[in-house]
């Protein structure tokens, strides 16, 4: 019985571990060619990028450090584009894995979907950019959002997903209200006292 595991994948995660302790005496641009990446581009340290094969990156890019790139299920990233340090932009999903008690089993339940990011966006630290996930030229995500559905050219994202939470409350009142207002007419139409 030997130590190592010697099957595919684990010989791919001990290359991928020597890139990244290579990486660490390289400058950003070194960093980036390092990683498949134009020389025009910049990499900081501690950023990741998963399964390269499956990114397809511009030029005059910016990726800050600890950022990870998951590139599985198809990652598109445009020129002039920032992705600020320990953002996670997201192709696929692995809480199927969890539901079917497949964890470190298989990876049948994993979704992977393609993630678009345009020209000239800006991405702000700590973000998180859901997998399937489409951003227009020239957006802005602000520092520490979570960027859940599509976002139109030009349009700027800041903090997590409340918006859709605002509109259910909202409509939670409107709903009570015109429940309130219907229990009211029948009382009426009882003649009781409201």
């Amino acid at each position: 019985m030997t130590m190592f595991e010697t099957d595919e994948r684990a010989q791919n995660l001990r290359n991928e571990i020597l890139l990244r302790h290579i990486s660490s005496v390289m400058t950003d641009s070194e960093r980036a060619v390092l990683f498949g990446l134009q020389a025009t581009n910049r990499m900081r340290e501690n950023s990741k990028i998963i399964s390269p094969e499956n990114l397809k990156c511009g030029h005059h890019n910016w990726i800050g450090e600890g950022a990870v790139l998951d590139a599985s299920g198809g990652l598109e990233i445009g020129n002039y584009v920032c992705v600020g340090l320990y953002s996670l932009i997201w192709t696929h999903t692995s809480y199927l894995q969890n539901k079917y008690e497949e964890v470190c089993i298989s990876s049948e339940h994993i979704i992977r979907k393609p993630t678009k990011i345009g020209d000239r966006v800006f991405i702000g630290g700590h973000s998180v950019v859901y997998h399937g996930i489409t951003i227009g030229d020239d957006a802005i995500i602000m520092p520490m959002s979570v960027v859940h559905e599509d976002v139109p050219t030009g349009a700027t994202v800041s903090g997590a997903p409340i918006g859709k939470f605002k509109k259910l409350e909202s409509r939670v009142k409107e709903l009570e209200k015109q429940y309130a207002d219907l229990y009211k007419m029948y009382l009426r139409q009882q003649d009781k006292p409201y």
